[in-house]
């Protein structure tokens, strides 16, 4: 199969900082959400909690069944729905496995940013120096598995001749094999789709508080025009 070029995935030769591409977050979107759910608690919740959000506010928020929650989103052992979303790895084994316990993502995407996480996730490449046989344009070193191989396929970094302003020059570029599950466009909505729940998780009040602020902004606007009239009428007979 012909390799897959991964959009923006093209690196100008001389170094600097990866390009963070920007992430297609839509807080409104309810399918995205449980898709993201979907695939986060499938390939990232085995190693990676969010301890401070429950079972049962994500349930509510994302307009998921209890049952089909329970059933197909719930993998620790005796966990219950009102339950806090820990997995059940111990940080001694993650450590000894990871070299370090993986972090809690709750609040990745208000610490990281969508749009790295979005870019991250389209980043790795195969290195076989590297433990785990991968690395990441946006985290040098990184050490933990590209947990979505299977549905990118195997991604690699290699050298592309491009022409630019009449000279030719060699850019890096990501390539997969095509051995993924998904194509590039399938595989580029997973990832927002990931994304976009973890901006949920960061702050799940996120829609309601800017609900709450279009009235709470109109009752200002209100009051504002009858304090004025107010204020008026008790200057009038001043002036």
């Amino acid at each position: 199969m012909l390799a897959l070029l991964v959009p923006f995935a093209a690196l100008a030769a001389g170094g600097g900082e990866y390009p963070l591409e920007k992430a297609p977050v839509d807080q409104d979107d309810t399918a995205s959400l449980q898709r993201g759910a979907k695939l986060f608690m499938n390939y990232c919740f085995g190693c990676h909690s969010t301890q401070y959000q429950r079972y049962q506010r994500v349930a509510e928020d994302l307009q998921i069944p209890v049952d089909l929650m329970q059933q197909h989103l719930m993998f620790v052992p005796g966990a219950k729905i009102g339950d806090l979303m820990e997995n059940s790895m111990a940080d001694k084994d993650a450590a000894k496995w990871f070299g370090a316990a993986p972090p809690d993502l709750t609040l990745v995407a208000r610490v990281r940013g969508a749009d790295w996480i979005y870019t991250y996730l389209h980043t790795f490449y195969a290195d076989p120096k590297r433990p785990w046989g991968v690395n990441n344009l946006v985290f040098k070193d990184v050490g933990m598995p590209h947990v979505l191989q299977e549905l990118q396929g195997v991604p690699s970094l290699v050298d592309e001749e491009r022409m630019v302003d009449g000279k030719v020059e060699t850019h890096k570029v990501l390539k997969t094999d095509g051995s993924g599950e998904l194509s590039t466009d399938e595989y580029d909505q997973a990832v927002a789709d990931i994304v976009n729940f973890l901006v949920y998780a960061a702050e799940p009040m996120q829609q309601e508080r800017k609900s709450l602020g279009i009235w709470v902004m109109l009752f200002l606007a209100v009051f504002f025009v009858l304090a004025y009239l107010l204020k008026k009428e008790y200057w009038r007979d001043v002036h």
